[in-house]
């Protein structure tokens, strides 16, 4: 059987706007056909993010920034089907007790292509300089909240390095853990104890959902053009492996 038809409620756990489509978009496309009632939590807004030369430009670096991406994850969600929406440090994604927050990109620095590190300056707001055990039960929260079947979010190395999605492979293991909920990570390479799934078939949807997200990436043929200029297919086919 698989991991997905064990699943009628889903949660993903995303860093940063454009995250949820980029690295899992046919897989929330798919589940969202199969009737899977499918949310998402972002942490953060994507405040450091470059963004793509054009008339967007402008807004880099400000507050009109923040909004933009705001908007354009609530249209790439809509066009993936995803049914409710949250960011981390809101209600229902903060801990009882604790006031309302917002958390901030942390950036990051190229180590070498395809891996990323830490940023040299980091705001002290900033997710990773949050202690994890405040990350952990934000996301907790919204776990008990919702009662998912099963949360699905980065692998160890968070994809690529990035250290906010590193952090959120942490807290969304470790919230999963705590409430006795299936926690799968996302695969990019087919593996041992991995559930490999081609999905082809919603390539469509992913890509006028990756259009949303204008500020940050344009798509070319079957590549996705990063603001940075950098290049890479549109992924059709995922893998989840259960932790």
């Amino acid at each position: 059987m698989s991991i997905l038809d064990a699943a009628p409620s889903v949660l993903f756990v995303h860093a940063h706007p454009d995250d949820e489509t980029i690295s899992t978009g046919v897989l929330i496309a798919e589940l969202v056909t199969r009737g899977t009632r499918v949310s998402l939590l972002t942490a953060t807004r994507g405040e450091r993010g470059e963004v793509v030369r054009g008339p967007l430009s402008a807004l880099a670096g400000t507050d009109a920034l923040t909004r933009e991406r705001e908007r354009e994850l609530q249209r790439a969600a809509d066009t993936l089907g995803i049914a409710r929406r949250f960011w981390l440090g809101d209600p229902p994604a903060r801990a009882d007790g604790l006031a309302p927050r917002r958390y901030r990109d942390s950036g990051m620095t190229w180590i070498r292509p395809g891996l990323a590190g830490p940023a040299e300056d980091t705001d002290d707001d900033a997710l990773v300089r949050t202690a994890l055990g405040e990350v952990t039960d934000d996301v907790a929260a919204l776990i008990v909240h919702l009662r998912p079947t099963l949360v699905i979010s980065y692998d160890s190395g968070g994809g690529y390095g990035h250290p906010d999605h590193v952090r959120m492979h942490e807290a969304a293991l470790a919230a999963a853990r705590a409430h006795g909920t299936p926690f799968a990570e996302i695969v990019h390479t087919p593996g041992l104890e991995t559930e490999w799934f081609g999905l082809d078939a919603h390539v469509g949807t992913v890509t006028a959902a990756l259009r949303c997200h204008a500020s940050q990436l344009t798509v070319h043929g079957s590549d996705i053009v990063h603001s940075g200029g950098q290049r890479e297919p549109i992924t059709t086919s995922v893998g989840l492996r259960l932790l």
